[in-house]
């Protein structure tokens, strides 16, 4: 039997220890405990890694502390839109959605695009009606709401700039972002990416959580990758693409190419954030410039891990 391994994270940003309550840490850590037990039962009984990582998005996306389907963020107009992504690596077969509203979990829809439809990205309205007429769940607008998001968005109303959620200066700290990246005991390997974007975007941003290539990619052949920070500067790098060009081509292992990435080419770019990866040999990383990154790994080699801070 291979090794299998889960990794996941809940944003990156800065998350400072003495801005946090030990209630907020506890929520927090546990947030991430069910969406680790969630899914590594799947990969423990033979499941693959598509089902481990969409089941971790999921419970994430319905768990308010994060800024993904169920708490997301609001944009300018006081709206809440969000993204996700997903790819097989098996099969380097993709499916993704952005600017997407009133979708439970917008991974469920990616992965419906991905397995039911000739494309790979569908936005906005259309992507909504591709959900309704393949029976993906929707919610009303008050499913999403969070008093919490709502309080940053006032904070910013009225300014023309976006920030992290995490960034946001107010008492409490929540997650943000969510991703996971998988090897089942197959040697398969998938990732998976869902937010609510930027508190107070303009324009119908998008960031790189959608995109292929920038906040998620999967192969094979060299590893699995699922990014959270500041997206612009992730779709410039290509960043989680790139990982996987650094291994593929140059030889290098996934650690040294997640930090090339992450500690020069994104820092080059002013990019502030962070990425999850897993490798054909079961080897992980979580790698940050932020302040911090939610994150949590489970492998079957006994390894159990769950830290928010440096």
């Amino acid at each position: 039997m291979s090794k299998y391994t889960l990794v996941i994270h809940g944003g990156a940003g800065t998350i400072l220890k003495q801005e946090i309550t030990d209630e907020q840490e506890s929520a927090y850590r546990k947030g991430l405990e069910d969406a680790l037990d969630t899914c590594y039962v799947l990969l423990e009984n033979g499941g693959t890694s598509l089902d481990a990582i969409r089941a971790a998005i999921v419970s994430m996306e319905d768990n308010i502390l994060f800024n993904a389907g169920r708490g997301s963020v609001f944009a300018k107009n006081g709206s809440q839109e969000m993204d996700a992504s997903i790819m097989d690596g098996r099969t380097l077969r993709a499916g993704a959605v952005c600017a997407v509203r009133n979708i439970r979990n917008p991974v469920e829809l990616a992965y419906a695009i991905m397995n039911q439809s000739p494309h790979v990205m569908l936005n906005g309205q259309g992507a909504y009606e591709f959900a309704t007429l393949h029976g993906i769940k929707t919610e009303p607008d008050d499913y999403f709401y969070s008093a919490f998001r709502h309080d940053q968005w006032k904070q910013m109303q009225g300014s023309d700039e976006s920030a992290l959620d995490h960034n946001v200066s107010v008492t409490s700290k929540k997650f943000g972002t969510v991703g996971a990246v998988a090897l089942d005991q197959h040697g398969n390997m998938a990732a998976a990416t869902s937010t609510g974007g930027m508190t107070n975007k303009q324009w119908g941003r998008i960031g790189d959580s959608s995109i292929i290539g920038a906040g998620t990619y999967a192969n094979n052949r060299t590893c699995a990758i699922s990014a959270t920070g500041h997206g612009e500067p992730f779709i410039r790098a290509v960043a989680a693409y790139d990982v996987s060009c650094l291994i593929e081509y140059k030889g290098m292992s996934l650690h040294d190419a997640m930090h090339l990435v992450v500690h020069d080419k994104l820092l080059r770019l002013d990019g502030e954030g962070g990425m999850i990866g897993v490798d054909a040999g079961g080897n992980t990383a979580m790698i940050f410039n932020s302040e911090g990154m939610y994150r949590g790994m489970r492998s079957s080699d006994g390894v159990n891990e769950i830290a928010i801070y440096k």
